[in-house]
């Protein structure tokens, strides 16, 4: 474990007793992190914030809910500034990336390995965003990627191009994307080399927030 997070101070919000009380032994026994505090539920957590001195918020979905936006919403209205990781299932979408543009610092997949999730809570509380399975961009490049203006719907990427888009939002490996669109992984990787260049991304995870937060894969279709 990282030695920074051994004065990690953490809030789980979770609907489900089993995976909150799961997760709290997990960090405390194992990691000694130290969970200062659960709730079952983001306005219950917001409670806690407002009286705790807590550095991550780790907020379980069972699913991803769109209510989990205006939560973020209410806590930044009423002045709770926490680094709020997202453990849900179906990342990858435009609400994620608006989630992390309303002050999530990191989305993964709720069943991310424990190291993954122990990487992620390093690289917020060193102050830089985690999506998915990757460290995402920095804040500044991130914001840079956001404020983008592109006169072009679909960024000049061809079909194919927006297919192989779609299935690294979805978090499919380069074999993966082969498997699914029948196609070689050398073309896979000839494919994502042009979407990069076009985009002006230089990892899958800028290329993915780039995509989610432009709605380039809608306008495509």
């Amino acid at each position: 474990m990282p030695r920074s997070l051994s004065t990690v101070r953490i809030v789980i919000a979770d609907g489900q007793p089993i995976f909150r009380d799961g997760l709290r032994r997990l960090l405390q026994t194992n990691f000694d992190l130290h969970v200062v505090g659960d709730a079952s539920c983001v306005g219950d957590a917001a409670a806690i914030l407002q009286r705790l001195d807590a550095d991550i918020l780790l907020l379980g979905l069972s699913a991803w809910e769109p209510a989990v936006l205006n939560a973020l919403r209410e806590m930044a209205a009423v002045g709770i500034h926490i680094r709020t990781i997202i453990l849900a299932d179906g990342i990858g979408s435009a609400d994620a990336a608006e989630a992390l543009r309303l002050g999530a610092r990191g989305v993964l997949p709720k069943n991310a390995s424990i190291e993954m999730l122990l990487d992620s809570i390093d690289a917020v509380m060193a102050g830089r965003f985690w999506f998915g399975s990757e460290r995402a961009p920095d804040e500044d490049a991130w914001r840079k990627l956001a404020a983008a203006n592109w006169p072009d719907n679909t960024f000049g990427l061809t079909e194919r191009e927006l297919e192989i888009v779609q299935a690294v939002t979805d978090g499919n490996t380069n074999r993966e994307i082969a498997t699914r669109l029948s196609i070689s992984e050398n073309t896979v990787k000839r494919h994502l080399t042009h979407a990069f260049d076009k985009l002006g991304a230089s990892s899958r995870v800028e290329l993915a927030l780039f995509a989610t937060h432009h709605r380039v894969l809608a306008r495509g279709r």
